[in-house]
Parts: structure tokens; sequence; C-alpha cells
């Protein structure tokens, strides 16, 4: 029995457990199966107080086991004795989630004394210590009214066909102990989605393809990289971003692509913000956008460092980042803030080369110019920057000149791409026609 417990589960191993090992009897427990070892950061249970926790990741992340290791962890310790698992199918949750090369029966080593007995006719199973699972599928996502649980783990939530009505129906059945919902996926543009993420009990987790590449063959890795790299396919089903395309926004996803620049190559760096002139839960955010361009007149953003912050906290953040990348210049919006962006700067380090700028034209006639370099593939960027694409591509301008923003951004001022219109247009103003004013 214990034998062939072993050969079922060696069936069932992830090939990045066991590459490259030789394991006897005494480390093949310790080794393969001791997950607080082999998890990287963003694959563990979050701590504190949380309801939902959702990884948003690229293929091959490893989302399959990390909801099963987090489902053992949970289930192990008494902390969850009734779970749901819910894939879009229910053999497709039974056939990945449970008996998967990264399901829950893989990730116990076969004499463990908590190893789970899989019913696979029942879609059920049930733990020494009396904890039970029962599998559903999200396309007959009634089937979750009646029964009650602590903890569901929902896998590839974002090809549900009915996920809003799938999530009401797990919300409703979570009402024993302290419930939790784990959400693991590579993102598409769903509402609901992004109505999850932005409720204050989700831990937000992001991950991408490239965290798992010492997994993944090197031949698979090679061809995503080369085929879709630097566009939004790329960067939905690689990078895990969530990403609401807008047809009429003034950017568009295909315009951004992620090239790493060689920096000796950098003849201009400035560090450019748009500040927020109050500090509170209401408040706009600061753009502080870190952007340079090189010898054959690329531009690259290079670091994206807004955030909500008191006037001092933001100060420092510009300084902080100016001397992190050897900045020549920081660039600053001065319509509302005044002498406040200068002293405040000046305040932390006063021999900072700093520009005031000033509106004197609309958002649009600012952004177009820019928006148009990105569209000749004159700026790139560095990595993905979600929040600061998310602005760029949800912005569209309107007949007065403003925007009318749609998507989770369509109450937000675009601070960060009004903080990067501003850095690119002062590493560009020479080259664009007509010639931005730059008050010095």
């Amino acid at each position: 029995m214990f034998l062939s417990k072993i050969v079922q589960n060696l069936a069932l191993i992830p090939i990045f457990q066991t590459k490259n090992r030789n394991f006897s009897e005494k480390n093949f427990d310790e080794g393969i199966f001791d997950w607080s070892k082999n998890a990287r950061e963003n694959q563990k249970l979050p701590q504190g107080q949380w309801k939902s926790w959702v990884i948003l990741a690229g293929r091959g992340f490893g989302k399959t086991r990390t909801g099963a290791e987090s489902v053992r962890a949970l289930v192990d310790s008494a902390q969850s004795k009734r779970i749901a698992l819910i894939g879009q199918t229910m053999d497709e949750a039974k056939n990945v989630m449970v008996a998967g090369v990264s399901g829950i029966l893989a990730v116990y080593p076969p004499n463990d004394p908590n190893y789970p007995k899989f019913e696979s006719s029942k879609y059920m199973l049930t733990w020494p210590n009396g904890a039970i699972a029962q599998i559903f599928g999200a396309d007959h996502y009634d089937c979750l009214r009646g029964p009650q649980f602590d903890l569901a783990w929902v896998d590839e939530f974002a090809k549900f066909r009915y996920p809003e009505k799938t999530y009401e129906q797990i919300m409703l059945c979570l009402r024993l102990g302290e419930p939790r919902c784990i959400i693991t996926t590579t993102p598409r543009p769903l509402l609901i989605l992004q109505e999850i993420l932005d409720e204050p009990q989700t831990v937000k987790t992001k991950g991408t393809t490239f965290d798992n590449v010492q997994n993944l063959s090197q031949k698979f890795v090679d061809f995503v990289k080369k085929r879709y790299g630097s566009n939004s396919f790329g960067r939905q089903e690689l990078y895990g971003d969530l990403i609401f395309e807008n047809p009429d926004a003034l950017w568009k996803h295909e315009f951004i692509p992620y090239i790493q620049p060689s920096y000796e190559n950098f003849v201009r760096i400035v560090v450019a913000v748009d500040p927020a002139v109050t500090y509170g839960e209401q408040s706009d955010e600061t753009g502080i956008i870190v952007i340079g361009r090189c010898s054959d007149g690329m531009a690259y953003v290079l670091d994206d460092a807004s955030g909500r912050y008191a006037p001092s906290v933001w100060g420092a953040k510009v300084v902080e980042k100016y001397h992190e990348f050897q900045a020549d210049r920081v660039v600053a919006e001065v319509n509302q803030g005044g002498d406040l962006v200068a002293e405040m700067i000046k305040s932390f380090d006063r021999s900072i080369p700093y520009t005031a700028v000033r509106a004197s034209r609309g958002k649009i006639a600012r952004a177009e110019p820019i928006a148009a370099l990105y569209e000749q593939g004159k700026i790139a960027h560095v990595r993905a920057f979600q929040e600061l694409e998310a602005q760029m591509c949800e912005y569209v301008p309107d007949f007065s000149g403003e925007s009318r923003a749609l998507g989770r951004n369509s109450r937000k001022s675009p601070d960060r791409m009004d903080a990067l219109v501003w850095g690119a247009t002062e590493l560009f103003h020479a080259d664009l026609t007509p010639p931005i004013r730059i008050w010095g």
C-alpha cells in the first residue's frame, strides 16, 4: 500500500520538484514536500486577517501548486475544515486542482499521516483530521447553493463563463468560522476581478512566468519572450497584468514595449513630478516617474515611484530616486503647488537641479505628442508598470481637452501619466512640434 502510494505520487509530482535531484526515502519527504523552503515569497500564505487572496500571475508561475499547498497548510493546521474547490468544470477541477501534477494529492508526502482520501466518483477529498473538500464546476454555479464552507480555492477564475454569478455564490456559501477565498488566475479584463482586488480585505499578489524561469524549459522561455514579451497579450499572459483596453484611449498597450537598455548609453535622466497639494484618503496621488533618453534617441521609463504621500514623504522619495538613478534634473509641475514643490525638494538636497513647469495648455495638448512618440517606437518601459500603464491606456480625451478615463481609474486624476508627460516633454521638447515652453 505504501509503495503504491509512492508510485502514484511520483507520477503526480511536478517536473520542477524532481529536476536534477536524487532522493533517498529520507529526503524524499523532507526535500520535495517542504513548501516553507521551496516556495518563493509571493507563493506563501499572507499573514494577518484577510478575506480573499488573489494571485494574478502569468503562465507557468506555479499558481496551481500555490493553491494546493495553501489548502494543505490550512487543513493541516486545522484552520480550514470545509473546503470548496472550484474550477471551470468539475472534471477540470478534479484533474488539475486535485489529481494534477501540481494538485493537492501531489503536494503530500505519500506517508504523511494526514494524506487525504480521494473519492473520484463523489468528487470529494477527506482528510484523517476530519476536513472535507468538495469539487464544483463554475459552469453550474447554482450547485454552490446550500453547502457552506470556511475555505474556497478558485482556480483560473478569469476564464469562467459566469464569473460574477459564481463569485456571488462563493461569497454566500463562505459562512463558517473565519472564511477565506483563494483565487489563482491568469488575469483577463473583468470588472468583477477588479472589484475583488479593490475590496479592503483582499490581499493582492502579482507574479510572472519568469519568476519560475529556473523550472521551465529554456526553449519555452525564449519562445514566449520573443513572441509575446513586448505586447499586450504577453503583459496579460506572461506578466499577469490586468489590462482594460479602451478603443478610444490615447495610448494602446501594443505601443508600450518592454526593453532593457544599456545603462551606459543614457545621456540624460530626469525625475518628473506631478505633486498632490493635499494629503488624505481621498487625495490625489503624487506622480513620480523616472525617465531617461539614450544616445540613439530612444527614451525609457525606468521607474514609477508614485503614491499617495504627505508632502515631506514625496519630497524625500523624489530626492531618493534622483540619487538612485544618478539623474540630471528634477522636473515638477507647479500649477497648484507653486513654490512648495521647489522648497520641499530643496529642503532635502539644495544641490539638485530643478525645473518648474507650468501647464499653459490642456492635458490633451500636452499628452498627444508623447503618445505619438510611443506609437513611433521612441519610448519603451524597462518593465511593466501596471498603475501607470492603466492610466495611460484608460485616458480618453474629450472635446474640451480634458479626460474621461474609463474603467477602474474613472474617478482618479491620472497623476502618474501627467508626470510621465512632463518627463518625456523635458527629454524631447526640442523635437516636438509645436515646441512646449518650459520655465526654468
